[in-house]
């Protein structure tokens, strides 16, 4: 499944979004633009259906309420987030979530509902609510006891999946100490060992083919275990001498293991994949063939492709040809909060494109602050 829809209102930097999504979607904006709260928005239904999560932990993750709700909110207070989920063309699921918080600032439900095929299957507030409101603090999306009619979507939810992995993390000793499938890499190597010896070492031989690409001087990967049994990636470095040099995760550059995370999560798992920036510590050669590298990794798949989400500011990654409009999404700062287009209904966006601009030389400008020359003139 994926998500074939999203609107918002009041969700963080965003008043109000209605936009359609495509397999893939590239987020393009300036800095405090809201790329990393639209990703966000996944997370959050991912972490009402978590096991330990839920609508009051998701909410508190965040701040609560009021650092959730849009800062130019007014009369319309309440939070809202409603996804249309389907299979390729199809819409099979739809899922509205609508909150607040009550007089002592808990996160209480204003309304959730569920259609399925068109019909609507939940719908509250109902009776049980009404004569118990504490029942609004959860939704039915996170109790199995409650869920079994719309678990499928639920389990969609949960498959959702965040990688942003730190190389500082990955190198550091304690990394993996109370840390768990953690989006920024600390037990990283705790996820690589934990996978099927088959299936690890069919990923990593692949990602190992890649890297000797990007890093010719690589000439062999592998995972190995120290003493303590603490898992260590271990890379085969050509140099002047025949046999070449072993080095370990701590020896490896911030672009290697950058490479690496984006090339496993890609491999891992089936649900849609949120990455902020993945051009980060790589060299434009290689940025400028990541949406080709993901698009032949989508393709592979015996199913539907899997959905993904990347943020980016680089116009490398946006040179690519093969990237339509209807997957670009452009954020703008306004006074009112982020605006959210679709590049394909922009103005002049599509006779630009026709005369011959990459999606860079079109996005980018747009999204670029109307004042950053003045950074040039510092001190002046």
């Amino acid at each position: 499944m994926q998500f074939k829809r999203i609107q918002l209102e009041n969700w963080r930097n965003f008043s109000r979004v209605d936009v359609a999504l495509q397999t893939r979607t590239f987020l393009v904006g300036a800095n405090a633009s809201g790329k990393s709260n639209f990703l966000d928005v996944f997370r959050f239904l991912r972490d009402l259906v978590l096991p330990g999560g839920g609508f009051q932990e998701a909410v508190a993750r965040r701040g609560g309420v009021s650092s959730i709700r849009n800062l130019a909110a007014r009369n319309q207070t309440n939070v809202i987030i409603q996804v249309d989920v389907g299979e390729s063309e199809e819409t099979t699921w739809g899922y509205r979530i609508v909150f607040n918080q009550d007089n002592i600032s808990r996160p209480t439900l204003r309304e959730e509902k569920i259609w399925h095929d068109g019909a609507l299957i939940l719908n509250r507030p109902n009776i049980e609510d009404q004569s118990d409101v504490a029942r609004l603090t959860q939704t039915y999306l996170e109790q199995t006891f409650a869920n079994r009619e719309f678990r499928d979507i639920a389990d969609f939810f949960q498959s959702v999946r965040y990688s942003h992995l730190v190389p500082q993390l990955v190198r550091d000793p304690e990394r993996s100490l109370g840390r768990q499938a953690d989006p920024y890499g600390g037990d990283f190597l705790e996820q690589i060992a934990g996978v099927a010896k088959r299936t690890q070492e069919a990923r990593l031989r692949r990602i190992s083919n890649a890297l000797k690409i990007a890093i010719p001087q690589l000439s062999e990967l592998k995972l190995d275990r120290d003493k303590k049994g603490t898992p260590h990636l271990r890379g085969k470095y050509t140099h002047w001498r025949s046999q070449g040099a072993w080095q370990t995760e701590n020896e490896f550059s911030d672009g290697t293991l950058r490479l690496m995370g984006l090339l496993w999560s890609l491999q891992d798992g089936t649900g849609p994949l949120l990455l902020e920036e993945p051009e980060l510590s790589l060299h434009p050669g290689v940025v400028r063939h990541l949406p080709q590298m993901i698009r032949a990794i989508q393709r592979e798949r015996k199913v539907a492709p899997r959905q993904i989400f990347l943020s980016t500011h680089s116009s490398e990654l946006l040179s690519d040809s093969g990237i339509a409009l209807d997957e670009v999404l452009l954020l703008k700062n306004t006074n009112e909060g982020t605006e959210l287009s679709l590049g394909a209904e922009i103005p002049d966006v599509r006779q630009e494109l026709d005369a011959g601009f990459t999606i860079a030389e079109i996005a980018l400008p747009r999204t670029t602050p109307p004042d950053a020359y003045q950074l040039s003139s510092w001190g002046e």
